[in-house]
């Protein structure tokens, strides 16, 4: 009888000490499980699509079916085999994996485009290294059939112009179906895919049949936006394209001088915002600028490469949105933009309304 007493009393102390460690194992995995799962639920539950605003002639009832709902990213940069850490890749890669599917469950856009630098090391990567670079894209940003992913070329993906090649071009183009000078229609509304880094202005073969491409759909949309009354021989024969002023994507930002006028707790920092841009580097030229204005007129520009964002305006009139980066690797507030576009058919002429709002992720 006291030999048990005595057993009992012994095992008070492991039972405690067996009781604190599973005590800490739960708390550890509740943190955990919250920190690395659950907060991007939290965070971008709070992220509301931006309502459509129009004048009189939009005063009907918005449907689903008129309203294409589009989320924009810019920037991942992958790390490739050269300069990543693997403990780097693997947590970088964590956040933006869940950020994304999160955002892609509870928001169930229609549409995603990533604005360029999808990989960091693109411009170097070795056919192997690029196809275990594509494996993990593919893996993260995986999407389901609801929802369409669009992606634009950036200089990491295929190098700064002095770096770009024609395999290097085409090896993307492969990949991603992109090419310079497509135009993709969803719902009325017109996007042109530009490959920035082509618009150098030196006549090189890659920049030459980009521009030509450019070019020919420009003409093809001028044609199309023409009045039915309006006759113009060099239009007679031309393919008919919806109606509306195209929204350009493309990575490298219209020409500005600096990010001095732009706001916002996602543009650059302070002591950057001063910064002169470079042109052919930091931001386009003003000439290869002036050139897509003048080819496409467009009703809005989305672009990448800066890794903050802002709003300005070219012309006084056409407004350009630069997409922060959604690496945690470029900045610690990466976030993305979604945007609401409505297409309302009045009479015989076509009205589009496009709003767009920052998410933090």
């Amino acid at each position: 009888m006291l030999s048990s007493s005595s057993t009992t009393v012994n095992n008070l102390p492991l039972k405690k000490r067996l009781c604190f460690l599973l005590k800490l194992v739960c708390f550890v995995s509740s943190v955990l499980i919250f920190c690395e799962f659950l907060i991007y639920y939290v965070v971008i539950f709070q992220c509301q699509w931006p309502e459509v605003k129009g004048g009189a002639h939009m005063s009907k009832k918005v449907t689903s079916a008129s309203v294409l709902k589009a989320i924009i990213l810019a920037d991942t940069h992958l790390l490739g085999e050269i300069k990543g850490h693997w403990l780097d890749k693997l947590r970088r890669e964590w956040q933006m994996e869940r950020s994304f599917q999160t955002a892609l469950w509870l928001l169930q856009p229609d549409i995603v485009f990533i604005l360029g630098d999808v990989f960091d090391e693109g411009k170097w990567s070795l056919p192997q290294a690029w196809a275990d670079d594509v494996r993990r894209f593919r893996k993260m940003f995986k999407y389901p059939v609801s929802t369409e992913l669009v992606v634009i070329v950036g200089n990491h993906d295929i190098g700064f112009h002095y770096e770009m090649t024609t395999y290097k071009v085409n090896r993307f183009e492969k990949v991603f179906n992109f090419t310079s000078g497509k135009l993709i229609t969803r719902k009325g509304i017109n996007f042109v895919l530009v490959n920035s880094v082509a618009m150098e202005g030196d006549g090189c073969a890659v920049c030459r049949t980009s521009e030509a491409k450019l070019v020919a759909l420009s003409h093809k949309l001028n044609c199309s936006q023409q009045k039915p009354n309006h006759s113009n021989k060099r239009c007679s024969d031309v393919e008919k394209l919806p109606a509306s002023e195209p929204i350009l994507l493309q990575h490298y930002p219209l020409y500005r001088k600096s990010d001095a006028e732009c706001s916002g707790e996602d543009s650059a920092p302070p002591g950057e915002k001063n910064i002169p841009f470079k042109e052919k580097y930091d931001v386009l030229s003003q000439e290869a600028s002036q050139k897509l204005i003048w080819w496409f007129h467009p009703r809005l520009i989305l672009s990448g490469h800066t890794h903050s964002a802002c709003e300005v305006l070219h012309a006084g009139k056409i407004p350009e949105i630069s997409v922060p980066s959604f690496s945690w690797r470029n900045r610690n507030n990466p976030s993305f933009i979604m945007g609401q576009a409505e297409t309302r058919y009045i009479s015989t002429e076509m009205w589009i309304s496009v709003a767009f709002l920052g998410c933090p992720v």
